[in-house]
């Protein structure tokens, strides 16, 4: 792999396109026992070795233009880029992307290279395939949920700025120094060890990108403003509309831009096209994309255009720079409607959607075109689900009469929009999660015997008569979590169903052997014993569902919600568990380890277990809660929930920290510690009492020796 590497840096022209065709190929897709290397050393292909220093036409870059191209389509496929984020290297590949948009971004078309297959290359090729694929790598590794701005459709912040990559790359490369200044082996380490540059690198040495990232996120956050008349942009703006619509509307008809000036040119003849598009570099074109998008919607709003016609014409745009894709699907100002509660609307689709429909429809289905529908598929998806009802099902249904094979998918993406427009079916959809997972689903197909089988499936497809069989809830809740709106009130749901099924679980398995008694007496309380046991088990399993969503949905904001303000609000109101059943006070016992294992699983999740914490949240966090269970057990706090519960609920949590977290009571003041001991000593649990104080470590081994001292021990 090494030497292919030396090839494709030093060899000639057409042995380092091959060495690079080869590196990208089965090499790096299946080559498990190598791929490490490989895909280190792809990384460091698509690097200058001065990042800094991008000083167009003489960089580095420029030389291995073909090469280059030859990477960047390599590992376009959607397969390749969870390999970059398997080994880490996703911030270090987007450092490289972001370094080759800059430089060809900033040539015209008519820079190119002859490849030996006689075709033409141009800047403009290198550029769009660098900066799509860097676009997918923003969508693929995205921050954690609780830096998103949830609102209204899909969150803001949902992506990565191209800011946080490089701060993640620098970190990276500061963390590679510091380890190799400890290493006595240093000059023995392979090539594959290293960084491709040791110097930080900022959005600065990118200036291009950086305006073109303002400006995006301008586009994103309200509608586009006023273009002056005159300006640079503006002169562009008008020459892609003529060329867009060169062939539509002659005559008096005209569309009318932003600034009124701009209109269809009347000269339009056959044969190829190609030499009437302006020489402008890609960076300038996307500067004006927005302001042509939404000049042609507005015109086809007016009637001024056909629908036909604005598709071909950007198509015409996409083709001469497949880049401007990504502009494309940028908001452009039209208001998108949206479902109203209680109302209807007619089976249309709004103007933007069908635009980009028809625009995503005209793409063949090739490997060429495979990444560019990467990147506009999940956005008309996106797109489409929150436009009002039936608009994604007119999408696939559009989509269906060309791919026929992806009816399947696209069937299941229409059904699932209702969860963007109606908490009430998330919350079912969540219901349905349980029921399965604990086995109690007796009003739906979907399989009952419980257990990840039956809340994960086995995908989807038509495998019954008459359409799809039935989708497995936990399947469906995945691809729709991250456009649920308020987490803070689903967390409350989770939690709310938690007990739900607990109260299920004491119903239906205690009462129900209860009930069945043997004959003999003998043997009723060994058969309560199983009862309680299968209860207990059914238990843990509902705990560990409820903490997975929590943590799924929000993210460790929502487990410092659930332990600072869930938790305790929900122990200090009033709850009846009780009512309409005949358990008895098992179900607030078993309510109370539900909850104990619930709290414990979200604290791991978010926090782990290691002395070390991954954030700086765990201590404050734990420091609370633990002293809202000490206040509580000193009478300060007047509990509303039932004794039995709560009881339950502390010597569980408790229970399970010592044993599995004890890391967590180090964060803990040794006096709120002491206080939890005797609150527990009162209930008769001195085992535990002791246990907690001596598992704390060193500064509550002296509290430990004074309770041993006072007791009969």
């Amino acid at each position: 792999v090494e030497k292919l590497f030396e090839v494709a840096v030093n060899g000639s022209d057409e042995d380092k396109v091959s060495a690079a065709t080869i590196l990208c190929g089965a090499t790096l897709l299946r080559g498990w026992n190598f791929q490490e290397h490989t895909v280190r050393l792809v990384v460091k292909l698509l690097s200058s070795s001065d990042l800094v220093d991008l000083s167009g036409r003489e960089s580095q870059l420029v030389k291995h233009g073909p090469m280059l191209n030859v990477i960047l389509t390599g590992i376009s496929p959607v397969d390749y880029v969870p390999i970059f984020s398997f080994h880490g290297l996703i911030p270090e590949l987007a450092a490289a992307l972001m370094a080759i948009c800059e430089v060809f971004g900033r040539m015209s078309p008519s820079v190119s290279w002859s490849l030996r297959t006689g075709e033409e290359m141009s800047a403009h090729t290198v550029f769009s395939n660098a900066f799509i694929l860097l676009l997918r790598l923003w969508k693929f590794n995205h921050p954690p949920l609780e830096y998103c701005i949830m609102g209204d459709g899909a969150p803001v912040g949902s992506q990565l700025t191209p800011e946080y990559l490089l701060l993640l790359r620098n970190s990276q490369v500061l963390s590679v120094r510091s380890s190799a200044k400890n290493r006595n082996n240093q000059k023995q380490l392979p090539i594959t060890s290293s960084p491709t540059s040791e110097h930080p690198i900022f959005m600065d040495s990118f200036p291009k990108l950086k305006l073109w990232y303002r400006q995006h996120q301008a586009c994103l956050a309200s509608t586009l403003s006023g273009l002056a008349h005159g300006t640079p942009v503006h002169k562009n703006v008008d020459s892609l509309l003529n060329l867009m619509f060169r062939k539509a509307n002659k005559g008096s008809n005209s569309i009318g831009s932003l600034s009124g000036s701009s209109s269809i040119s009347n000269s339009s003849g056959p044969g190829d096209d190609s030499h009437l598009w302006p020489q402008f570099s890609a960076w300038e074109i996307l500067e004006a994309v927005p302001f042509v998008v939404d000049a042609a919607l507005t015109a086809c709003s007016h009637g001024r255009l056909f629908p036909r016609e604005l598709a071909t014409g950007l198509k015409d745009l996409t083709d001469f720079l497949p880049a401007s894709l990504a502009t494309i699907v940028t908001a452009t100002g039209v208001d998108v409607p949206r479902l109203v509660a209680g109302g209807s609307t007619l089976g249309t689709l709004p103007l933007p959607l069908a635009a980009f429909v028809s625009l995503t429809i005209t793409y063949k289905l090739d490997k060429a075109s495979e990444r560019f529908l990467n990147l506009a598929g999940p956005a008309l998806e996106n797109l489409a689900a929150s436009c009002p009802w039936p608009s994604m099902p007119i999408v696939a249904a559009l989509w269906t009469q060309k791919v026929k094979r992806w009816s399947d998918f696209l069937i299941f993406s229409a059904s699932r929009t209702v969860f963007h427009h109606n908490n009430d079916a998330v919350i079912q959809l969540l219901r349905s999660c349980f029921t399965t997972t604990l086995g109690m689903s007796s009003t739906t197909s979907v399989c009952s015997c419980g257990g990840i089988a039956s809340l994960l499936g086995h995908g989807f497809g038509s495998h019954c008569s008459g359409g799809l069989s039935p989708v497995a809830p936990g399947i469906l809740y995945l691809r729709i979590f991250r456009c649920i709106k308020d987490c803070s009130i689903l967390a409350e749901d989770i939690l709310s169903l938690l007990m739900f099924s607990v109260k299920d679980i004491a119903e239906t398995t205690v009462s129900k052997h209860r009930s069945d008694k043997l004959k003999k007496t003998k043997y009723v309380m060994r058969h309560g014993q199983v009862s309680l046991a299968s209860a207990m088990t059914q238990v843990k399993v509902a705990a560990s569902l409820g903490a997975t969503l929590v943590w799924l949905s929000g993210g460790t904001a929502l487990v410092q919600s659930l332990f600072q303000e869930m938790l305790p609000s929900w122990f200090l109101s009033v709850q009846n568990l009780e009512q309409g059943g005949a358990s008895g006070g098992t179900v607030y016992k078993l309510g109370g380890h539900a909850l104990a294992y619930f709290a414990v699983y979200c604290g791991m999740f978010a926090w782990g277990i290691d002395p070390t914490p991954v954030s700086r949240r765990r201590e404050r966090v734990m420091w609370s809660h633990f002293e809202f269970l000490a206040s509580a057990l000193d009478g300060k706090i007047s509990l509303g929930c039932d004794l039995s519960l709560w009881r339950a609920y502390v010597s569980c949590f408790l229970g399970l920290v010592v044993e599995c977290t004890p890391c967590w009571m180090h964060e803990v003041d040794v006096k709120v510690l002491k206080r939890l001991s005797r609150g527990l000593r009162h209930w008769k649990e001195d085992e535990l009492a002791f246990a907690l104080l001596r598992r704390a470590g060193p500064e509550a081994i002296g509290a430990a020796a004074e309770m041993i001292l006072s007791s009969d021990w």
